[in-house]
């Protein structure tokens, strides 16, 4: 698995967790524990995907900032085996 292949994969767990945490937390939202669970998985999460869009492409629109050119389009799209 490559550098990219890899970070892409742990920001997939990292969402997976947030996801879980958000769904907990819906039904149980006085829950210390699982709120700062789930600010620092976020944190982690932000820190992944900004240096994901620094190395390789933005992985959301909010990541294309750039000062030499706009990025937002710069990703492969699904048909040209992004998604295998």
């Amino acid at each position: 698995m490559s550098n990219k292949e890899q970070l892409l994969n742990d920001i997939g767990i990292v969402s997976f967790v947030l996801v879980e945490l958000g769904l907990y937390l819906d039904t149980h939202p006085t829950d210390r524990n699982a709120m700062e669970y789930f600010n620092h998985y976020n944190r982690i999460k932000h820190q992944m995907v900004k240096e994901f869009s620094m190395k390789y492409y933005p992985l959301t629109m909010d990541m294309a900032e750039s000062n030499k050119e706009w990025r937002w389009g710069a990703a492969p799209l699904p048909w040209e085996g992004a998604c295998e």
